[in-house]
This record gives C-alpha cells, structure tokens and sequence, in this order.
C-alpha cells in the first residue's frame, strides 16, 4: 500500500457529500479529500446487498473490497466459500472482493470505509 501524503488542510461533512448513491434501502455518501475519497455507507434494517446494490452493478457477488469501521448496527458478510463474518458496531474490518452482506436485526448499519468509496454502488 502506498503512503498518503496530506498537503492541505481540509473539512468535509458527510452530511453535505461530494457525491451521493442511492440504490434501494442504501446511502453511500462519498466526500473526497487531498485525492483520497472516503464514503459513508447506511443500510437500512432488510437491506442484503444480492437484493439492492446487485440491481445497480449487475455482477454475481460484490467485487469490491473494503477497509473500514462500524458506528452502529449490525452487518454479517458471506464470502462465496461460505466463510462468513458478524461486523458490529465499534468493530474495524476489511472483506476482500467475492461476498454477499446482510444486515441483522432492525437497526441501520452504518460503516465509514477507506478504501472503497470511489466505486461503490456506483450504475456501470
């Protein structure tokens, strides 16, 4: 992985995004700093990612991968082998490309990730 160097001093909000997503029972709000582009992601309780952002990208599984943290809510990830992982709130992650993802119980999911912001849940 190569170093990130800041050259400016910057603020974003989250809440006033460069740029939103809005497949179903899904927001991506993405903000983009010194070149690096960081994104919010909210999943509603129901939301599986085969059932919403599989309708905007059309590939069998998600082929993203992802670095980042939880703020809330409760999101198990699947990959194709069928090796799986619960992600909860205060918890770090990363999930290489080939999964499914649902969120568990009636609260949303809320993540901010590092890594994947630029192309996720984006219409091909």
């Amino acid at each position: 992985m190569s170093a990130i160097t800041v050259t400016g001093l910057e603020s974003k909000s989250f809440d006033n995004p460069d740029e939103k997503r809005r497949p179903p029972k899904t927001a991506v709000d993405v903000v983009t700093l010194g070149g690096t582009t960081l994104g919010r992601f909210t999943f509603e309780p129901g939301w599986r990612w085969s059932e919403t952002v599989k309708t905007v990208v059309h590939t069998d599984s998600c082929q993203v991968n992802h670095l980042g943290f939880c703020t809330s809510g409760t999101l198990t990830v699947q990959m194709e082998d069928g090796t799986r992982v619960t992600v909860r709130a205060g918890d770090a992650y990363t999930v290489p490309a080939g999964h499914d993802a649902w969120v568990e119980g009636d609260e949303p999911f809320v993540g901010y990730e590092l890594m994947s912001a630029a192309s996720y849940a984006k219409p091909e």
